[in-house]
């Protein structure tokens, strides 16, 4: 039985160790902090529960085929509910707001009474959309890109025109193309927001993920992503995997004649020995600080010119009362939010004011998550990577500039959701900040989610999953194919487990996930 050591307990170590236990791999993980989750991470105070992260639960088929692999599913491991309205729109200057609800037929007619043809167009953008989201889940997402081989066929071929064109134009540039309304132009570029980018950056390929939100709809895990986590959590150590947390690495342990990954040295001297290790941490770390440079396949100089993404203001915060304005998910657009995204990406990085963010109540539907008369809020600001912005902390205890910020963001909270006492009803506060992401979660200049959905950091043009400098190395999690977010995270396991067995196809394995027998260290 081949030794396999995991490095990071976030959704994607979690889901890598799971899949190579079920391979028929011993397996042990080791986690820095002293819980699991990474990003999706818990905060709990005061009888408040709070998510640290991650609050939409998109793809939802990507969480179900997940589970299957394992031998089980999301119905018998989740109870999942459906948001209506799906989420809440408020822009700046715009007395009406925009509640977006769970089905397309009613977003068609929302669309439609905003502006007239936008209902016939947006049933146009999300055929567009869905086919485009099938490709990629087709041929793009489940694929380590090992051979360009498999992505050549007919169907591929057939859309090439499209798909060229969908990378060469920028989301934002498609979407004014067809819409007119400020609304619906930022229900449809937010979502770039999600792929660590902006719509003037992002290829409009990611117009797919309209489909998601808009035609799909958005369901919730009750008892929070914290539960999500624990279930993967579960079913890994129901197939047998070591979890080990507060055991943060120091190094891993290379032969230096054969140059083969032999294990890793954790801070605290001991050593673990492995036939293949695993990094599901943060890449620029796991390549700049726990390998020699001369065995870094990505070194300093691969991530100077890249986009890290934005790094965030994190706000938890607990609310006397409840808060009828807002949705479970509420968003708040900046008019100008050109300049928002200018101020997070441009070369003079400052805090956007006022501020395009993003609101999660889920206290709302799960009375779970907050003590009885009060409300959980979960407050994310995108903003720049730059370390210099601070780290947060209890009680408006963090870095004077981050707090006075927070404090700037809850006073516009209050006026744009028309709740004017709600700062003075704030009973629990926490901020975090670029240098809590850093610090915690060795993010690579504090990003929040990690390496940007850019042309050329998307697809094939992405950071692989292996190293090309120390054999029997590998990486998964959100700075590698195929990128961000959980569902992506957790394809980003199984494209492991195929790069493992030398399997080039392009889709998901079959289900249940059956052990390629024997489970022995395979050439990188």
């Amino acid at each position: 039985m081949s030794r396999a050591l995991v490095i990071g307990g976030g959704i994607a170590g979690l889901a890598s160790a799971a899949l190579l236990a079920r391979e028929g791999h011993q397996v042990t993980l080791v986690e820095k902090r002293d819980q699991l989750g990474g990003r999706a991470g818990s905060w709990e105070a005061d009888g408040f529960r709070f998510d640290t992260g991650p609050s939409w639960y998109l793809m939802p088929e990507v969480f179900d085929h997940f589970f299957k692999l394992m031998g089980t599913s999301a119905a018998e491991q989740l109870d999942l509910v459906q948001l209506d309205p799906g989420y809440r729109v408020i822009t700046e200057g715009v007395e009406e707001w925009t509640d977006i609800a769970a089905s397309r037929e009613e977003n068609i007619a929302l669309f439609e009474s905003i502006e007239k043809g936008a209902g016939r167009e947006l049933e146009r953008y999300l055929d567009s959309a869905l086919d485009t989201y099938e490709m990629a889940k087709k041929r793009f997402l489940y694929t380590s890109f090992q051979s360009f081989g498999p992505l050549l066929t007919s169907d591929v071929l057939r859309r090439a025109p499209k798909l060229v064109g969908l990378l060469l134009q920028n989301l934002d540039d498609f979407v004014a193309k067809r819409f007119t309304d400020l609304r619906l132009r930022q229900v449809l570029g937010y979502p770039a927001v999600f792929l660590g980018s902006s719509p003037f950056d992002t290829p409009s390929m990611y117009h797919l993920m309209s489909h998601l939100d808009l035609a799909d709809g958005v369901l919730y895990p009750m008892g929070g992503f914290t539960t999500l986590i624990d279930r993967i959590h579960h079913v890994a150590v129901d197939h047998g995997v070591e979890v080990r947390t507060s055991s943060p690495v120091a190094r891993i342990l290379v032969d230096e004649q054969t140059s083969e990954a032999r294990g890793v040295e954790l801070v605290s001297g001991e050593t673990i020995e492995a036939d293949i290790v695993v990094s599901a941490a943060d890449l620029h770390h796991t390549e700049t600080r726990l390998l020699p440079e001369h065995l870094q396949t990505y070194p300093e100089s691969y991530w100077q010119p890249r986009n890290p993404g934005p790094s965030a203001l994190l706000m938890y915060l607990g609310v006397k009362g409840e808060l009828p304005n807002l949705e479970h998910h509420t968003l708040l657009f900046a008019e100008d939010w050109r300049e928002n995204f200018e101020a997070i990406f441009g070369p003079d990085a400052r805090m956007p004011e006022p501020a395009s963010l993003y609101i999660c109540k889920p206290s709302g539907v799960d009375p779970s998550v907050a003590p009885e008369g009060h409300e959980n809020v979960f407050v994310l600001v995108p903003a720049p990577a730059d370390l210099k912005f601070g780290r947060g902390d209890v009680a408006g205890d963090g870095d004077t500039r981050l707090e006075a910020y927070a404090d700037r963001i809850i006073a516009q909270i209050a006026e744009w959701t028309n709740t004017p006492d709600f700062a003075e009803r704030i009973v629990l506060r926490r901020t975090y900040g670029p240098g809590d992401f850093a610090d915690d979660l060795n993010a690579w200049r504090g990003s929040m989610l990690g390496p940007a959905h850019t042309l050329k950091q998307s697809a094939f043009f992405r950071s692989g999953n292996v190293s090309k400098k120390v054999r029997g190395l590998y990486y998964a999690g959100a700075s590698t194919i195929p990128g961000i977010g959980l569902p992506m995270c957790l394809i980003s396991a199984e494209v492991l487990i195929k790069r493992l067995r030398g399997d080039t196809s392009t889709g998901p394995l079959p289900e249940p996930l059956e052990a390629s027998r024997p489970a022995a260290a395979p050439a990188a």
